[in-house]
């Protein structure tokens, strides 16, 4: 009997493997479609200037970013790779939580494709941001907390501790979740944890490893504090009702995934099996009224839905448990890879860009905006990844047609962090110099050692412009894919009413 379930564990084991590989191979056959997205540009540049903290992120993804540029370089496939990792490892990762709730293999490998076949992780996992990484920091968090609940394993808590504390080195919102296990644990059986020290060691250790960049927080006085506060005030996000925003979640983590979610979430919640891990249900709660409170986006909720896919797929497999519902599971599993095939091209770029363009029209769906921004062909998650090489060539165009001895002098000023890091990337192979641009934490790198005589602008910025004492338009950026705001004139400013650096403190640009 012994035997017979260690085969069957072993089988289970090998087929959690084998989704995940199946996971990282998809990721990686598309690492290489379109382009770079905006954000992976910037943290190119933050990679290169690296610390404990920057304005709008923590110091992780720049320390990850530079990791993979000086050891695999900076190709699409390259960049790609760790997010393609991290979305296998959190496929298994579900896998596993429901393999610790009690589920057999057909929970484990539910639990595992409930994953794979969710749009939001295939875009999420596509791209070399926070976003790829946050969930398997709180879904490991979570694995780690049901094993020290069920084993009283002290290297459990451990792992929970240094989980939770690089998901605070890689994204603010890790906040909303461990608050929310805190408050969990406050209203449940759970609160019996709090008088274990196990609990207290594992606490500790997370706050070690986020102390470098709390030290950075305090040091330039919660800066990133105020920048949050600016946009929520500023209102940039598509605002959404609380149905809106529930809506927008299930199609994001597809609609025939929703009965797998809704059950794990009552099995937290709910069920008896369920009740020494109450946390994680009120956790996943405390975060979805947070961000309905702030009017957070709806892709902030993501990195707590592998757990509940894990228990979810329990509560499925025990719903649909005997021989006269094999083939309700086999009817239901299909469906579920039929429902990724029909949505994944709206999540990852595995079409060509007019094939797309003919795949969305026909079906009248296109992946929700995000931002308050007007649209072009594409939607902004595949807009923002077309236009950059094109933008550095056109700057290089205006760049080498200046007399020789100019361009010594001449600063190619971007005006945001995209465009920036574009010039980055792409102009040592035009022979340009690095971008300066007052966007974020380029406004905190500063001018560098030009004075202002000589500037190529990207794009129009009224505030610099109305300090030039002669204007001259030398180039077009146009990309028909791009976002519409990325096709803008490049204007020669001729010489400046004031030093650059005088004028610096009032171009800082938080948009």
């Amino acid at each position: 009997m012994m035997e017979s379930s260690n085969e069957s564990r072993d089988h289970a084991t090998l087929l959690l493997f084998a989704v995940a590989a199946a996971k990282f191979l998809i990721q990686m056959a598309a690492a290489g479609r379109y382009g770079y997205f905006r954000d992976e540009l910037y943290f190119i540049d933050l990679s290169r200037h690296l610390d404990w903290g920057y304005l709008d992120v923590p110091p992780l993804i720049a320390g990850i970013a530079a990791a993979v540029r000086t050891t695999l370089g900076t190709s699409l496939a390259a960049l790609r790779f760790l997010p393609a990792l991290a979305g296998a490892v959190k496929v298994a990762l579900a896998g596993l939580i429901a393999r610790e709730l009690g589920g057999k293999r057909f929970a484990q490998a539910l639990a595992a494709l409930a994953v794979l076949a969710a749009p939001a992780f295939l875009g999420a996992d596509h791209l070399l941001t926070m976003n790829a990484f946050e969930p398997v920091f709180w879904t490991g968090c979570a694995y780690a907390l049901i094993r020290a609940v069920k084993t009283g394993s002290r290297s459990a808590w451990i792992w929970f501790g240094v989980l939770a504390g690089l998901g605070l080195e890689n994204k603010y919102s890790t906040f909303f979740f461990l608050f929310g296990l805190l408050l969990g644990l406050l209203i449940s059986s759970g609160r019996l944890l709090l008088w274990d020290r196990r609990l207290w060691v594992a606490a500790l250790v997370a706050l070690l490893i986020f102390l470098p960049n709390l030290i950075w927080q305090i040091h330039h006085g919660f800066t990133s504090l105020a920048w949050l506060r600016y946009h929520r005030v500023a209102g940039h996000s598509v605002p959404l009702s609380p149905l809106g925003f529930l809506a927008e979640e299930v199609v994001e983590l597809q609609p025939l995934s929703c009965p797998i979610w809704v059950a794990g979430l009552w099995f937290y919640l709910g069920a008896r099996e369920g009740k020494p891990y109450r946390m994680l249900g009120w956790a996943y709660l405390t975060v979805l009224l947070i961000l309905l409170l702030l009017r957070g986006r709806v892709y902030y909720l993501f990195p707590a839905y592998p757990m509940l896919f894990g228990s979810g797929a329990v509560v499925v497999e025990r719903a649909l448990d005997g021989p006269r519902w094999v083939w309700a599971r086999s009817v239901y599993v299909s469906l579920l890879l039929l429902g990724a095939v029909f949505l994944g091209p709206f999540a990852l770029p595995v079409l060509p860009v007019e094939t797309y363009m003919r795949y969305s029209a026909a079906l009248n769906l296109d992946p929700p905006d995000i931002e308050q921004r007007k649209l072009g062909k594409l939607p902004q998650l595949y807009a923002d990844t077309f236009g950059w090489e094109d933008m550095a060539a056109a700057a290089a165009r205006a760049y080498h047609n200046l007399p020789a001895q100019k361009r010594v002098a001449t600063a190619i000023f971007a005006n945001d962090y995209g465009e920036a890091g574009a010039i980055d990337l792409f102009g040592p192979g035009y022979q340009i110099p690095y971008a300066i641009s007052a966007h974020q934490n380029y406004f905190y790198w500063g001018p560098g050692d030009y004075t202002g005589q000589s500037l190529l602008l990207l794009g129009h910025n009224p505030r610099l412009e109305s300090e030039c004492l002669e204007e001259e338009e030398v180039g077009v950026v146009h990309n028909v894919y791009a976002m519409p705001y990325e096709s803008f004139p490049i204007i020669l400013c001729n010489g400046l009413k004031r030093p650059l650096k005088e004028i610096w403190p009032d171009l800082k640009n938080w948009e």
